[in-house]
């Protein structure tokens, strides 16, 4: 069950959002793309983004800046509601296919990657590094998924005025290692919270 001041402040963020410009939109993800990474990205390191819908702050930008720099580009794939989501390989220019939930997707013909970089959308998130999503959990499961092996890095992609003053505690979503918005990087890696949700 999804908590009511959570469903209440999802849909408020995401009005804040839906609300932008179009015009504000695309400058948002050009300077995105021109903030770059908090880190030294390695040489071939699986960066896994995704296919911007409705008014979500467009990654590709930056996706294709990361692959200049020497990244692996991949996007997540629906297999079911509840599973984990698998990513195959995306190279620019790639004609995608819709996937089970209408968005976007490689075919599955695609290789299938193990991102160790995910960029992922949300409909809020605080100074804390706690993100609300959209209540099918997809991020959540794959990243305790994933994480069972490995360290993958989170990094929350949002507009500034999906800011909220806070997620209600108990309901959060997967904490995060950063939030990139157009304006400003979050780090969270240095804060007590975050270090103790992620052990």
């Amino acid at each position: 069950m999804s908590h009511p001041a959570k469903a209440e402040l999802r849909a408020r963020a995401l009005a804040a959002r839906d609300s932008l410009p179009s015009d504000v939109r695309t400058a948002a993800a050009e300077a995105m793309a021109a903030h770059g990474l908090p880190f030294e990205l390695a040489s071939g390191a699986v960066v896994s983004g995704y296919s911007p819908i409705r008014s979500e702050l467009d990654p590709m930008p930056l996706m294709l800046a990361l692959a200049g720099q020497g990244a692996r580009l991949a996007l997540p794939c629906v297999t079911a509601r509840g599973q984990a989501l698998i990513f195959r390989a995306f190279v620019p220019g790639d004609r995608l296919m819709l996937g089970p939930l209408g968005i976007p997707e490689p075919s599955p013909i695609a290789p299938e990657v193990v991102p160790e970089i995910m960029l992922v959308p949300l409909a809020a998130f605080d100074g804390r590094g706690h993100r609300i999503g959209y209540g099918a959990g997809h991020y959540d499961v794959t990243f305790a998924h994933l994480r069972k092996t490995r360290h993958v890095v989170g990094i929350g992609i949002a507009f500034a005025v999906q800011e909220i003053e806070e997620v209600p505690a108990l309901s959060h979503d997967v904490a995060l290692d950063y939030v990139l918005t157009e304006t400003r990087l979050f780090d969270f890696r240095s804060s007590e919270v975050a270090h103790s949700l992620r052990r």
